[in-house]
């Protein structure tokens, strides 16, 4: 008595090389089945390279119709799907056994999307007990994701070396698609007495379970194809047809298809035994001596991951793979392709209760980003949304998106990971982060500013902070756009900069003072030489006549070190047009000023204050930093006739970053530097969603350096200051 199947299975047959036989093995097996077991059996031909193989093997002349209604959603039930396929022929009668082409030109099966084929292979399970699939030996485009609808996966191949060295890498592609080893097993078609190439050597070969041997009958596969007739028909009795029973059987009455849709559903992930993880001197226990680096993840997920994390650690050298290949692109990819055939192994291996292949392609992803790259951030990074991305500890990441602060999803699986993405960053840079010098200023490729601090000075684990550097670089319009300033005022800064004035941005942290210095300073004309001066290098300028220095922290013996102020001083001797300082945060403010008053007309710079009068404050702080006993006449002097304009820049409750102020500084008045607004923004309330409602007003007062612009034969129309 047959027994019944619980559900529709789909058997994938993929081959591991071309002309091992694979569509000849799907059709007789679907074949085989459907006569066995007294059950209708749907055939499907999925194979890119060899479409219609399937209906000359079957003797199909009068092919009802492919399957693109199917493929399309057009067909809902098992009524409707029979009538499009092709009904195969068994001594002239029809049998239960359908067969059909899955699109008439199978090269589209590259760009169906993922929903149409998830349809139509529910369409197929509800009316069919058994679909065999012929999938070809190219595992791509929507093939994988039929694969995921499939109970078995079976790589029909040949006991032949070359044929057996192709089937190995097919099953390396399966593996790195995160299918789970036990669903894949291997069909040798074509076996030969007393080949050495034998089940035992393919099992020890390829790492899978060999589940048939079809014997080669060349005489009665000649005579089959010659009469357009399925091997099964023609000799029922044949050692293949046989086989063929065998294996249909072994998959059916075995429950094999029933365990394998229920492998999904693994068992919860048990904790390490302490005979494995509780001895002080095992892997699992080896933890830094720094305060909250080597603390275990407590959730079953991070520990599993730590528990590959180590298993690759035993398989590779990753340090110094790395170190290798850390300047060439192919070899970075290589050691991330290596890395990637172990970790899918592991998962392969390991009991756990992520065995969906969507699961483990993200479980394998995590490792793979923490092992190689930046762990979670990597995403992070590539969310185009996220402006702002903060770790406070391995566990705890926060993000900023459209202004607001909230919980990053995403996490590391251990402070260990977190110190290990921090030195991924700074030791290309040529920076050092250790117990001596436990913070760092660095940036990555895309220009993205980060800073790490470490144990002990922080005391829950390292912390990350990346401010992000947008991939479009912004221009003046996006400021207008997103209500920065008004147009009228970018076309005023726009001349001002023209002009040679010399320009403070003032903001406080995070309120975007960086980004207006880049777009303030896309109005430099491309004649002349700029040289910026940053300690981590973000600016990025559109002009080409641009050179860029960066400062240098102190080696390992301490010396070395090369500050903002040493580099402002090489600019002077540099022939520079203008100078650009990305942020004034120490003595260098004396040299900025000096350069600005001896023929540096036109220089920028950005420093960290809350309103323009603060800035002014703060640049006379950082001269005397400089270590010079100047009087405070004298520096506030400086500052009156080397800085023109202060545009400051804000960041408001509800996030948004505009230009709140435009203030020339008029002069000395006895021992106090004046200023004036000339623009400002003015906010009046806030609508339902706590949005800022306000406008940008002139204050009515005309700044004095009108005259000047104005005698170089610029016009600047009076009413552009008129007062609201």
């Amino acid at each position: 008595m047959n027994a019944p199947l619980n559900s529709g299975h789909i058997i994938a047959v993929v081959g591991g090389k071309g002309g091992v036989g694979k569509s000849v093995f799907a059709a007789n097996f679907g074949l085989a089945i459907c006569l066995d077991r007294k059950i209708p059996v749907a055939v499907i031909d999925a194979d890119i390279q060899g479409s219609g193989d399937l209906n000359l093997i079957f003797g199909n002349k009068d092919i009802k119709g492919f399957g693109n209604d199917l493929v399309e959603g057009k067909v809902r039930s098992g009524d409707v799907l029979k009538k499009i396929m092709t009904q195969v022929n068994i001594g002239g009668s029809p049998s239960q056994l359908h067969s059909l082409q899955l699109l008439q030109n199978l090269e589209r099966l590259i760009d169906i999307p993922d929903e149409k084929i998830d349809a139509a292979m529910r369409t197929l399970k509800s009316t069919f007990p058994i679909t065999v699939v012929d999938c070809g030996s190219r595992i791509d485009g929507s093939i994988i994701k039929l694969l995921e609808h499939c109970s078995i996966i079976l790589v029909v191949t040949n006991p032949e070396i070359l044929v057996l060295n192709q089937t190995k890498k097919v099953l390396e592609k399966i593996q790195t698609l995160l299918f789970p080893q036990e669903f894949v097993k291997i069909i040798l078609n074509k076996m030969t007495p007393n080949n050495p190439y034998n089940p035992a050597f393919l099992e020890q070969t390829l790492k899978r379970q060999v589940v048939a041997s079809v014997p080669e009958e060349i005489e009665l596969a000649r005579t089959a194809l010659a009469k357009g007739q399925p091997m099964v028909t023609i000799a029922s009795n044949s050692a293949t047809t046989k086989a063929l029973v065998q294996l249909g059987r072994q998959l059916i009455e075995g429950k094999v298809l029933e365990k394998l849709s229920a492998f999904k559903r693994a068992k919860p992930l048990t904790p390490p035994s302490p005979d494995k993880a509780g001895t002080e001197n095992s892997p699992a226990k080896k933890t830094s001596n720094r305060p909250g680096i080597g603390k275990e993840p407590q959730d079953p997920r991070s520990r599993f991951k730590l528990l590959i994390h180590e298993q690759l650690v035993e398989k590779m050298d990753l340090k110094k793979e790395q170190l290798n290949r850390q300047l060439d692109e192919a070899k970075k990819m290589e050691l991330r392709d290596k890395a990637m055939k172990i970790i899918t192994e592991i998962v392969g291996k390991e009991d756990h209760p992520w065995k969906s292949r969507e699961e483990s392609s993200k479980l394998v992803k995590e490792v793979l980003d923490e092992a190689l790259g930046l762990g979670p951030l990597e995403d992070l990074i590539a969310d185009r949304t996220v402006s702002e991305i903060m770790v406070n500890r391995a566990d705890l990441i926060y993000i900023e998106k459209g202004g607001k602060n909230m919980k990053s999803p995403v996490v590391f699986s251990s402070n260990v990971q977190v110190m290990a993405a921090i030195e991924r960053i700074v030791n290309p840079l040529g920076r050092r982060i250790d117990e001596k010098t436990p913070y760092v200023d660095a940036r990555l490729a895309d220009g993205s500013r980060v800073h790490a601090i470490i144990p002990p000075l922080a005391i829950d684990g390292p912390m990350i902070t990346i401010r992000k550097f947008p991939e479009k670089r912004l221009g003046p319009e996006d400021l207008v756009k997103f209500g920065s300033i008004t147009q009228e005022i970018g076309d005023f800064l726009r001349t001002c900069i023209e002009a040679r004035l010399n320009v403070v941005i003032s903001g406080g942290t995070g309120s975007g003072k960086t980004t207006c210095l880049n777009i303030l300073s896309s109005f430099i004309p491309s004649t002349e030489r700029i040289l910026t001066v940053e300690d981590a290098a973000e600016l990025s300028l559109v002009q080409e006549h641009v050179g860029r220095l960066e400062t240098r922290p102190a080696n390992i013996e301490g010396t070395g070190a090369i500050t903002i102020r040493d580099l402002v001083k090489q600019t002077l001797r540099m022939k520079p047009d203008r100078i650009i300082v990305g942020e004034v945060r120490g003595g260098e403010a004396l040299d900025m000023l000096q350069a600005m008053n001896t023929g540096h007309d036109g220089s920028m710079a950005t420093v960290h204050a809350n309103n323009p009068r603060d800035a002014l404050t703060r640049i006379e702080t950082l001269v005397l930093m400089a270590g010079m006993d100047l009087p405070a006449k004298a520096i506030r002097e400086q500052i009156s006739s080397a800085v023109h304009l202060i545009v400051q820049q804000s960041r408001l409750s509800d996030g948004s970053r505009k230009i709140t102020h435009i203030t020339e500084v008029c002069g000395m008045q006895g021992e106090v530097i004046t200023t004036q607004d000339i623009f400002v923004f003015k906010q009046t309330g806030q609508d339902k969603d706590r949005k800022v409602i306000g406008k940008h007003v002139a204050t009515g007062f005309i700044p004095k350096f009108v005259e000047k612009i104005e005698a170089h034969g610029v016009k600047i129309p009076r009413g552009l200051f008129k007062a609201a």
